[in-house]
């Protein structure tokens, strides 16, 4: 009798962890799922134009990465592009990306809608760690509801992808971005009630010395009451965290009307962040508590025209050049 009873114990047990796996699997299965997909593969779509390029270096390796504007049916969408710089395209002058199709990748929703949605990547900004990439893509948007509309784009918010570099038999093919679990939202609801926009700066971020991902990001604050339109402008500040799961936007923030930002790290704690202003300047500041306050850097390249001044408008791009991360804005 009691050998019975512990039969039936030991059933009921194996029946309640079985019931508990497949609850697990389903609320796991509930979370987005995504798929990587070639633009080769792709028929009918097209390449419009290429932007926000950047260098990384991974390993003994450099690549050129931009983001791509691409066209399917009328329907806009953005990929990522990328291409080695080999010896050859290192040392002849050449087009880089000169056949995007063939360098782009997409992130493509994988659910049961048809036609699947492909994922907004916009401003691609990169972290380099050892010898895995790190990219922040997509955008916040207070509006996004009605612009999904007019997009064949799933707008989800920032997302953080992982990648690291493809080889076949010793010989470095290309970046490859990987799918699901290491596409992750990046989450910081609690931050956003101040903005109608945020959007990565594009090109790089940091991983600084205390190991602290830093990114530099674009935002437009809503306006308070009494503010004309005219009078809501771009701002920029930088996204951190210290684990890659809990992220923060900084309290400070650059003058109104400066974008395009891109950071580097000067000293220990001590960053510094170049935009390009509407007035056509570039202006330089620094931060020691990691973004929480801003200070103009006078006794750099602040205040230097980006372009020919001829009225309000805004001249080249931001961007710094680090020799150690092998990175460069354009």
């Amino acid at each position: 009798m009691s050998r019975h009873l512990l039969h039936s114990a030991l059933l009921l047990i194996l029946l309640v962890v079985m019931c508990c796996n497949t609850a697990a699997e389903g609320e796991q299965s509930t979370g987005p799922q995504f798929e990587w997909k070639d633009l080769k593969s792709e028929s009918g779509v097209t390449v419009d134009s290429l932007g926000v390029p950047g260098l990384l270096k991974v390993g003994g390796h450099v690549f050129a990465v931009a983001e791509a504007q691409c066209k399917e049916a009328g329907v806009s969408f953005t990929g990522i592009a990328s291409q080695l710089i080999n010896k050859d395209t290192a040392q002849q002058k050449m087009e880089l990306l000169k056949d995007p199709k063939d360098n782009t990748q997409f992130l493509e929703g994988d659910g049961s809608e048809e036609p699947k949605k492909k994922v907004d990547l916009s401003r691609p900004t990169t972290i380099v760690e050892g010898n895995d990439i790190y990219m922040l893509v997509g955008k916040y948007s207070a509006t996004a509801v009605s612009q999904v509309q007019n997009s064949g784009a799933a707008d989800l918010g920032f997302l953080l992808v992982k990648g690291n570099v493809s080889d076949e038999s010793g010989v470095v093919k290309g970046i490859h971005w990987k799918n699901n679990k290491d596409v992750s939202r990046v989450s910081f609801s609690e931050q956003t009630d101040l903005w109608t926009r945020l959007i990565g700066g594009g090109g790089s971020g940091i991983k600084t010395k205390n190991g602290t991902f830093v990114f530099p990001v674009e935002g437009t604050k809503k306006k308070t009451e009494g503010e004309a339109e005219e009078d809501e402008k771009a701002v920029s500040l930088i996204l951190y965290s210290s684990d890659n799961n809990l992220w923060t936007l900084s309290k400070g923030m650059s003058d109104g009307g400066c974008s395009a930002p891109s950071v580097v790290e000067w000293k220990d704690n001590q960053l510094m962040m170049m935009t390009a202003c509407d007035d056509g300047r570039r202006r330089v500041y620094e931060s020691g508590d990691k973004g929480e306050s801003w200070t103009e850097a006078l006794g750099t390249l602040s205040r230097v025209w980006g372009n020919k001044h001829e009225g309000p408008e805004k001249g080249v791009g931001s961007g710094f050049s680090h020799s150690d991360d092998c990175w460069r804005r354009r």
